[in-house]
């Protein structure tokens, strides 16, 4: 995970404060009603302990973040972040509305305004409380499978029907060796019988000591055809500090080896072409390639070097902004596989139509798009990283079956 500033965390320290300072200010208001001294005492008691304290932990985990166990700190990072938006989003939404009601209470009489506030004023926070919590504690390992057909004019007979699973953007660190969560994910896979699992990149946070034991979960994986797999930003060790170039080096082969070991076939800036009844397929596979401030690492010219001749390609490309700036119109490569946005984790639908707030950074961010015989498909990640949990946005399994136009 990226390291803020102390100035940045002062910024929200602040932020907590002055959205605690208002929300306490409605909280006397709406607490009139109660007649008992000490149980009113008690409540304001509380809500300033647990503001205090969130604010202390926030500020002494930043001062001795650099001291503290890596492992550690990921866990403490993990949970101190769900706190934090745990309580900071409902008090804004109770805020904004209780406010709203209040000075536009001049459409309400003195009567009405004494039921309706506190009840509205208790509903707008108490419901974005019990949201973030399911979105915590139970949709965050509500896995989904997203099942798709695309057709292909250049797709060979021969691989006609062929089925994909794709998985994305696991951030093995936030699972805390918890192995069994993946279970029912892995069963979910195994059933649809795929002839292919791609996984696209983001394997850990940062280190490869998150890798250990989930080799015997990975190796339950199964796909008729094979497996294979790229690296994601987060795979690279670049949020962390490390004593030297040759550690940080170090940590990436090992990320390698680990995939060497639950056999997937990392492809690096390269090619593997398939054969089936003299028909070929190739599958293409780039280092992280982001738009800034992410580095580029993936190079597609030299990845295609060994495919160029192959008519119908599938590129395994963590970042989707990638798809944009050099694949399409640029290269023949029918079909692109993406992850990295997680839907930012949060979205709401409507219909058929999904919004969320990483649209605004990523015009590619969740799904399938297409761009002429071109084909783009996000995976919204089945893992979390930062806020420990999901509203709206499911961890996703996707299913893609080809085939080919008439």
């Amino acid at each position: 995970m990226r390291s803020y500033s102390l100035f940045t965390i002062l910024l929200l320290c602040l932020a907590i404060l002055l959205v605690d300072v208002l929300s306490f200010y409605w909280l006397q208001n709406i607490t009139t009603l109660i007649t008992s001294s000490f149980l009113k005492n008690s409540i304001f008691i509380l809500f300033w302990c647990f503001t205090i304290g969130l604010v202390t932990s926030i500020i002494i985990l930043k001062v001795t973040l650099d001291d503290i166990n890596p492992r550690r700190k990921q866990l403490l990072v993990s949970r101190l972040y769900g706190l934090t938006v745990l309580s900071f989003i409902p008090k804004i939404v109770f805020v904004i509305m209780i406010s709203v009601l209040y000075f536009g209470k001049v459409i309400l009489t003195e009567q009405e305004s004494l039921i309706m506030v506190p009840i509205v004023g208790l509903l707008s926070g108490i419901l974005p409380f019990l949201a973030i919590v399911y979105a915590i504690f139970k949709a965050v390992y509500h896995f989904k499978v997203y099942k798709h057909k695309l057709y292909f004019k250049q797709l060979p007979e021969a691989f006609a029907g062929l089925t994909i699973v794709q998985i994305s953007d696991l951030h093995l660190g936030g699972f805390n060796k918890r192995y069994k969560v993946l279970d029912k994910a892995v069963v979910l896979i195994n059933n649809l019988h795929p002839d292919y699992i791609f996984f696209t990149g983001d394997l850990v946070n940062n280190y490869a000591w998150e890798l250990v034991g989930w080799d015997t979960i990975f190796n339950k994986l199964l796909a008729k055809q094979g497996k294979y797999a790229v690296l994601g930003n987060h795979d690279y060790g670049d949020y962390s500090k490390w004593n030297s170039k040759a550690e940080k080096q170090d940590n990436v082969n090992k990320i390698k080896q680990f995939y060497k070991d639950v056999g997937f076939k990392l492809l690096c800036n390269t090619s593997d072409i398939i054969h089936k009844d003299y028909e070929q397929l190739a599958i293409v596979g780039v280092e992280n390639w982001g738009a800034p401030p992410f580095k580029q690492y993936g190079n597609l010219e030299e990845a295609l070097k060994a495919s160029s001749h192959i008519p119908f390609k599938i590129l395994l490309s963590h970042d989707p902004s990638h798809w944009e700036q050099e694949v399409i119109t640029k290269t023949n490569i029918a079909l692109t596989l993406s992850g990295h946005t997680h839907g930012m984790q949060l979205g709401l639908k409507y219909k058929n139509k999904t919004w969320s707030p990483i649209k605004y950074k990523y015009k590619h961010w969740a799904g399938l798009y297409s761009s002429g015989d071109q084909y783009l498909y996000v995976n919204r990640g089945l893992g979390w990283i930062g806020f420990p949990g999901r509203l709206g946005m499911r961890p996703e399994i996707t299913y893609i079956e080809l085939h080919s136009t008439l």
